[in-house]
């Protein structure tokens, strides 16, 4: 089996914040968990629109040290798509910026490559939203 056949399941999320930089703290903890080998980042994404709607891009490639994005250590590969950026442009609201980041669950990596030895994929990976998640624990202490 070669290292393509051997990844964890891959994500995209978008992570937004107000202003023009990424809130440090969301850096930091993000960066926690790619150290912890919880996480690889693949590919990553800032967008910004101004207070005027102006969007302004910043591709991993490019200087991350200004937006913030600096310390994070990113295997970069094209799994961004035009489609997924057009998506986070038009839904910025003016004065906003995002961090689209494509990331693979590193933890499960081991998991899925033992699925797929034994004839087996993982074939859907649903993520729960988090609202949904909130209501079912309260309502479980009720």
């Amino acid at each position: 089996m070669n290292d393509a056949m051997n990844i964890g399941p891959v994500e995209l999320v978008v992570l937004a914040f107000p202003g023009s930089t990424v809130d440090p703290e969301a850096v930091a903890a993000l960066q926690n968990v790619v150290e912890r080998g919880f996480v690889t980042l693949l590919d990553l994404v800032y967008i910004a629109k101004d207070a005027d709607g102006q969007v302004s891009q910043i591709d991993v490639d490019e200087d991350l040290t200004e937006i913030g994005l600096a310390i994070l250590s990113i295997e970069a590969k094209a799994l961004i798509s035009d489609e997924d950026l057009d998506v986070v442009r038009e839904s910025l609201e003016p004065g906003t910026s995002a961090a689209v980041i494509v990331y693979e669950q590193t933890w499960a990596r081991e998991l899925a490559s033992t699925v797929r030895g034994g004839g087996g994929d993982v074939v859907l990976h649903v993520q729960i939203p988090r609202e949904v998640v909130v209501a079912a624990v309260e309502a479980a202490f009720q």
